[in-house]
């Protein structure tokens, strides 16, 4: 039997959460990551994800990022690692104490963004978003680009890691996240983004804008939701992937 996490990043949009939008994807998803107010997200918005997540029993996240709203933290800054081990410990924690109050335990941290893409390329990044986590707590899964080397840095950190595939995501043929100053880097058709998130969980691949095949062995799969219709493609994805026979369960439990 095959299993596979469907991730979202949450918490991130007040009108999406005013609209209903954010607890429409719920039903589709095993688990969500919750901004923690470096990028976007404030302690409402929190509180709102994390008792919306409660409610659909789904898996819940941290999703720290640069501290950058004004760039919805997509673009990089040069930090000292230091100051990004800070920050990342200061959003995870202020997330954690909020969860805790709503009776929610954090069972993993995804980095953002910018963030998250320059620690799948430069290991001292990754380096310190691990340590920044584990000023906090240890014993949590840490996400990360399937087949870059910050999983291994997080490894070698005693971290449990998850390896990540997006579903409306572009990829490079080197493996990486088409950038999103391209206007192909997005996924927006909902049959499209679940044919690709069919390919990860059966046959661990992406077929890369030059068309090669890409080895993409992942535990979980993302949509976002900031992406255009992404309540569509979060239901499509859902419905080819069970069609299949895959089971669909949090990162909790999908690492087990």
């Amino acid at each position: 039997m095959r299993f596979i996490d469907l991730n979202c990043d949450m918490g991130e949009l007040p009108h999406a959460i005013a609209d209903g939008t954010q607890e429409s994807l719920m039903p589709f998803l095993t688990s969500v990551n919750v901004a923690c107010g470096g990028h976007a997200g404030d302690p409402k918005m929190m509180r709102i994800t994390v008792e919306q997540a409660l409610r659909g029993q789904l898996a819940i996240g941290a999703h720290p990022g640069y501290p950058d709203r004004v760039n919805f933290g997509r673009l990089e800054l040069d930090l000292p690692h230091e100051e990004i081990a800070e920050c990342v410990f200061a959003q995870v924690s202020k997330l954690a104490e909020i969860a805790a109050k709503c009776g929610a335990r954090i069972s993993h941290v995804k980095a953002h963004g910018a963030l998250y893409n320059q620690a799948a390329r430069e290991s001292a990044v990754a380096e310190a978003i691990a340590r920044g986590v584990a000023r906090w707590r240890s014993d949590v899964v840490l996400v990360g680009l399937a087949g870059s080397p910050m999983l291994d840095v997080f490894r070698a950190a005693g971290f449990a890691v998850a390896a990540e595939a997006f579903a409306d995501r572009r990829y490079e043929p080197q493996g990486s996240l088409r950038s999103r100053r391209f206007a192909d880097a997005l996924i927006l058709d909902p049959s499209d983004a679940a044919s690709q998130a069919l390919r990860i969980a059966e046959r661990g691949s992406i077929i890369a804008l030059d068309r090669t095949e890409i080895p993409v062995e992942a535990q979980t799969i993302c949509i976002h939701g900031d992406t255009p219709g992404a309540v569509q493609i979060a239901a499509a994805v859902a419905q080819r992937l069970r069609g299949a026979g895959i089971v669909l369960r949090p990162l909790s439990t999908t690492l087990q």
